[in-house]
């Protein structure tokens, strides 16, 4: 485990000997409500090895940075690529996501653990999959599964680019990569004005619908106080049951809530129910336009072009679009489709932006 800022120099400067480098990180999304990377797992030709980003001390500003000249291979990158890019030092852009070539060779399994199982007939243990990564020490066994999870990333990797570019599809696999790493990028702000209308939400009627924005705001500020996931709280459901139940004006019950937490609930649900009736929230559904007719007929056109060229592939006809993007397509209201996509379809012009 390297933990200390002199261990984490000399593995930088080691690594910068090496052009391929696998990775990998585990948050604590399960555990926190701030949710934060606990573990970095890297392999080289040199090994495997464990960076803890929450050793006292260690700064990773300068391990983040060296990765920039690194093609980096990551199993699913986009969520990692997020984490990681919450670091202003972290910039590398030359991704390998072994996810997304397994779906340009029409694999079924796409998962690390199928993929693994496929290539190298190595059964991987999935017990430290749901673990709290932000305990310390790490036992044993959590080690050795963070190790596994890089373990087999560059040879997995070798394999899938040979077989994509002996299959012709490497154009196709760079763009869609391409695609995904300026996803990954874009940043994303919560709509708090809205985030509380969850499952189940948009049964409820507009004085009920108070009382729950009332609760969620609550339980997201008790989360975060107590830097848990907001489910350690209150789940969803039993928030839906507690607005229903305070408007129906019977007794709301909570099995095993602190009392203090529960007093504050009780505070929220009282300020919920005294609000006035314009200051209900009123659940509006979105209505789009219909289709028309010539744009329906261009998308089953579309549809049957792509699972038609799907087949002769065998790959997933969602890889080529999936049926949402055809129909924005026909109905030109804006879909973008990467070049592969377009050819793979023979639509001749890009889609208007």
């Amino acid at each position: 485990m390297i933990s200390t800022p002199e261990q984490l120099a000399d593995f930088t400067d080691r690594l910068d000997a090496h052009k391929v480098i696998g990775l990998d990180t585990e948050a604590d999304s399960l555990h926190s409500y701030h949710e934060k990377i606990c573990l970095v797992q890297v392999c080289s030709p040199d090994g495997f090895f464990l960076v803890d980003p929450l050793a006292d001390g260690l700064d990773l500003t300068e391990f983040y940075a060296s990765l920039a000249p690194h093609t980096i291979v990551i199993h699913g990158a986009d969520y990692d690529l997020r984490l990681l890019g919450r670091h202003p030092a972290f910039g590398a852009s030359d991704i390998f996501d072994t996810s997304i070539a397994a779906r340009f060779l029409g694999l079924e399994q796409i998962g690390y653990a199928a993929l693994v199982q496929k290539f190298f007939g190595v059964t991987l243990c999935k017990a430290s999959q749901r673990a709290d990564w932000g305990r310390r020490p790490l036992p044993p066994r959590m080690e050795e599964y963070a190790l596994n999870d890089v373990r087999y990333l560059l040879p997995l990797a070798e394999i899938l680019e040979n077989q994509l570019k002996e299959l012709g599809r490497w154009e196709w696999y760079r763009q869609s990569r391409d695609a995904m790493v300026r996803s990954a990028r874009a940043p994303r702000e919560r709509d708090l004005e809205n985030a509380w209308r969850i499952t189940g939400s948009s049964k409820l009627n507009p004085r009920e619908s108070a009382v729950l924005r009332a609760l969620w705001h609550w339980r997201e500020a008790e989360a975060g106080a107590w830097d848990r996931p907001t489910f350690h709280v209150i789940s969803n459901d039993r928030m839906i049951d507690a607005a229903r139940a305070a408007v129906a004006g019977h007794k709301v019950e909570v099995h095993r809530m602190p009392p203090p937490r529960f007093q504050r609930m009780k505070e929220a649900l009282r300020a919920a129910l005294d609000l006035p009736e314009n200051e209900w929230p009123v659940f509006e559904r979105e209505r789009k336009p219909r289709p028309s007719g010539a744009a329906c007929r261009l998308f089953e056109q579309l549809r049957e072009k792509r699972d038609a060229v799907a087949r002769d592939l065998a790959i997933d006809p969602s890889l080529i679009a999936s049926r949402l993007t055809l129909m924005s397509v026909a109905s030109q209201d804006g879909a973008r489709l990467l070049p592969w996509q377009r050819d793979l379809l023979q639509i001749d012009t890009p889609v208007p932006r």
